[in-house]
């Protein structure tokens, strides 16, 4: 499908979208030692040179920048409440970028603080739970935890959960999310970037996001706006509102070398077609 994907975005400038976990890096049972290769941060760093990128994560934005430790990408961390670019003009944008922060949720700074330290208390007596602070969200991660603990791990969760009217349950791969019920998630990061970007009502943008949720609203955004493609990475048929699916992060650092060599070649013959008419 590469050739389909490069046909629709010919003319266009793609921006590209990606999660962390199951994306850039393996899912491994220590959240802290999902760490990605050199060959993906390469490939990446590749993807930046051509086309405005983005991490958009469930994770904290500085935990997601210390495994990345790419400052020419845009960061959107705890699912796009805490978004950061790099300070200096990028190429593909339509405009010089002033430094890009926004943060939708800071008021629920020290409300998460309050969960995550609860959560920290109530969880502590079952075996392999594991309490992850996101800043703006917290995660309880279960991927090593008995499955005849999870009924009681959950409870514990809600039961905290009830002190919190503001706060929301969300579940992942084997992870509980608590994050503010406010009107923002990835999917409106995606849009925040695009028009800060100078992309926001343009026909001559092609965003791709790939990452791991079957039902992420990212993959509908870009289905909403009619541009660009929403990729999964599943080695299992799912239904999802994606178009198309990759296998692994090693299948995904494939696309992005092989994109960035499609946009450097078509760069090189644009130019040689120019200095011929010239």
């Amino acid at each position: 499908m590469f050739a389909i994907i490069t046909n629709a975005a010919k003319g266009k400038q793609i921006v590209m979208f990606l999660d962390y976990d199951g994306t850039l890096s393996p899912i491994v049972e220590d959240p802290d030692r999902a760490f990605m290769s050199s060959q993906m941060r390469e490939a990446v760093r590749d993807s930046a040179k051509y086309f405005p990128t983005a991490i958009v994560s469930g994770r904290s934005r500085d935990k997601v920048y210390n495994f990345v430790k790419l400052p020419e990408l845009y960061y959107a961390g705890s699912h796009g409440m805490d978004i950061k670019g790099p300070s200096n003009s990028h190429n593909g944008a339509k405009k010089d970028n002033k430094e890009i922060m926004f943060q939708p949720a800071s008021e629920f700074l020290s409300m998460i603080d309050e969960v995550y330290k609860a959560l920290l208390h109530k969880t502590k007596s079952i075996p392999g739970a594991k309490m992850e602070s996101n800043k703006f969200c917290c995660s309880v991660h279960y991927r090593c935890v008995d499955e005849k603990w999870w009924g009681v791990l959950a409870e514990q969760v809600r039961i905290v959960l009830n002190e919190y009217p503001k706060l929301k349950l969300t579940q992942g791969r084997k992870v509980l999310e608590i994050r503010p019920i406010i009107k923002w998630d990835k999917g409106k990061a995606i849009e925040f970037l695009l028009e800060s970007l100078g992309f926001a009502s343009s026909n001559d943008v092609f965003p791709i996001y790939i990452g791991g949720r079957p039902s992420n609203v990212n993959y509908q955004v870009l289905r909403d706006r009619g541009q660009g493609v929403g990729i999964l990475v599943t080695k299992m048929p799912k239904d999802t509102n994606a178009r198309y699916t990759l296998q692994d992060p090693f299948e995904v650092m494939e696309i992005l070398r092989r994109l960035a060599e499609w946009k450097q070649s078509s760069s090189n013959t644009a130019q040689r077609t120019m200095g011929f008419w010239r």
